[in-house]
């Protein structure tokens, strides 16, 4: 497994960790203009909970593998919370906020992989 591999697995069982629900991994390493190989998209009932998920892969990451984030944003209303890993943007949304920004659908030309609910 390649660390982008190893690292996409620990961000989903962090986002999982926490009941994040509705993961979406959008592949873009094969698309020039893209700000990132990877997007993991998922989503958190409330605004406590998009906050909840992201603390959970921050430190989830972080204990099993020793990387932390260049960089995170949008903790003040967590609606939309922005967890960068450098060539992996993990994106973590309250649905509303989700259905207005519709990253899939401005990134459709990816290759885009659903990760089953555990539930």
């Amino acid at each position: 497994m390649t660390n982008i591999d190893t690292l996409q697995q620990l961000i989903i069982e962090g986002i999982q960790e926490r009941k994040g629900r509705k993961i979406t991994v959008v592949d873009m390493s094969a698309i020039e203009s893209a700000a990132a190989s990877k997007f993991i998209i998922a989503e958190g009932s409330s605004s406590m909970q998009v906050a909840a998920i992201a603390d959970s892969v921050r430190e989830y990451v972080q204990q099993n593998s020793g990387v932390k984030p260049y960089n995170y944003d949008g903790y003040t209303n967590s609606e939309w919370i922005v967890i960068d890993y450098g060539d992996t943007l993990v994106h973590i949304f309250i649905p509303a906020a989700r259905l207005r920004y519709n990253l899939e659908e401005l990134w459709n030309d990816a290759v885009i992989s659903e990760i089953p609910d555990l539930d």
